[in-house]
């Protein structure tokens, strides 16, 4: 019997492998369509932009239909669009396909956290990293696929039906194991997008969420021609930067539960926001490529509680006395989240072509350190106490092992 938290986690493995299979691709799309970089990069936006009309949509299905059915719909419509990505051709198809993808994928996102949120709930344990971990553990093994289907000459149509049919018969297996069963006519939200957008702490969490998808974002788009264009470090080990921020990212998020059960999530997110900065600015500061390399490194330590914490905290300040709730809480931390990884990587471009890569990359540290002011001031908007460790010893002595 597959438990509720084996289920949500093989979720986020597959909805990260699609992200990186497709993503890895899109060299080989792009030819296939004979898109010139103009024309790609518009292309390119219509995931992010569908994601952001969805997020919202998604929490108010959640909440109407329960996240299992939301989760299984999204995600075998995500598996049977991939390979319509792949037979694309021309940049508009592609661009459509893209979008179509990147919106049924953001159902799943929304919908897969608040079957994690759930599972917190349900287990009293702060699992939130260790779900994320899957989907970067996901996004690795779709990119790695990818390049094994690259190197052996696979058309993208090809290798993305194998990557959808692995994903299906993963739905298969663990579908009735979900989490997030339909609603009782009395457990669902009630009220309008706009009474959660009027409550000050989800503000001050989605300011969380959006610098910490914004530098995420930057990492992942500028990473390697800041170390080509300011370090003059070669192409070829640039292209090594990401990774080692993503391996980073998953490694810490790994051990989580055990640093939010020692220090708390408002604590954590504060901390979290300081070492992103601290590398983000480093990098940018000090003119040596091992340094940038470091800085990466300790901005992927930091940025892996951001968000998976932040979507815990969201959840829990919609939780009702009857353990359910805060699907719109979710759907609006998302939402914002997605508009920064969407809007924060132009931007940067922008102020490079006015001042430089190493001002831009300096000014996303700057705006990583106000996680943690913003962490601290949604602490005080009435978030859950801190751990300490007696607190936390003393908790266990009463055969509890929960989060707050």
């Amino acid at each position: 019997m597959v438990s509720h938290r084996a289920a949500v986690a093989v979720v986020f493995v597959v909805n990260g492998g699609l992200y990186g299979a497709w993503a890895a691709r899109v060299p080989a799309l792009a030819s296939q369509v004979d898109a010139q970089p103009g024309g790609l990069g518009l292309a390119l936006l219509g995931p992010g932009i569908a994601m952001i009309v969805t997020a919202p949509l998604a929490a108010r299905a959640c909440a109407a239909r329960g996240a299992r059915f939301v989760i299984a719909a999204a995600l075998a419509c995500s598996c049977l669009v991939l390979p319509l990505v792949g037979l694309t051709g021309s940049p508009l198809m592609l661009g459509l396909a893209l979008a179509c993808l990147g919106g049924l994928m953001g159902t799943v996102d929304v919908a897969m956290n608040v079957a994690a949120v759930a599972v917190v709930r349900e287990t009293d344990r702060p699992l939130m990293p260790f779900f994320h971990a899957g989907f970067s553990a996901g996004g690795l093994l779709g990119s790695l696929g990818a390049a094994l289907a690259a190197a052996l000459t696979v058309v993208p149509a090809w290798h993305f039906c194998a990557v959808s049919a692995v994903g299906l018969l993963a739905l298969l297996v663990i579908a009735r194991a979900l989490p997030g069963e339909r609603p009782e006519p009395h457990q669902r939200t009630e009220g309008s997008f706009r009474d959660v957008v009027a409550r000050g702490r989800l503000w001050l969490l989605a300011a969380v969420a959006l610098c910490a998808a914004v530098a995420e974002g930057v990492c992942a788009e500028w990473s390697a021609l800041f170390l080509v264009r300011e370090r003059a470090v070669t192409e070829s080990v640039a292209a090594t930067a990401f990774a080692v921020f993503s391996v980073t990212m998953a490694a810490t998020r790994l051990v989580g539960e055990r640093v939010e059960r020692r220090f708390g999530p408002h604590r954590v997110l504060a901390g979290s926001g300081l070492v992103a900065a601290l590398g983000l600015t480093a990098g940018a500061m000090v003119p040596v490529g091992a340094v940038a390399y470091a800085g990466f490194a300790l901005a992927g330590a930091g940025l892996a509680f951001c968000f998976p914490t932040a979507m815990a905290l969201a959840g829990d300040a919609g939780r009702r006395e009857d353990g359910s709730g805060g699907e719109r809480e979710l759907g609006f931390v998302t939402t914002i989240a997605y508009a920064g990884l969407l809007g924060g990587p132009p931007l940067v471009g922008g102020v490079a072509s006015l001042t430089s890569l190493t001002v831009s990359m300096g000014l996303v540290g700057l705006l990583a350190a106000l996680i943690t002011p913003a962490a601290l001031a949604a602490r005080g908007r009435g978030g859950a106490p801190e751990r300490t460790a007696a607190r936390e010893l003393q908790k266990a002595g009463r055969g509890g092992d929960g989060q707050t």
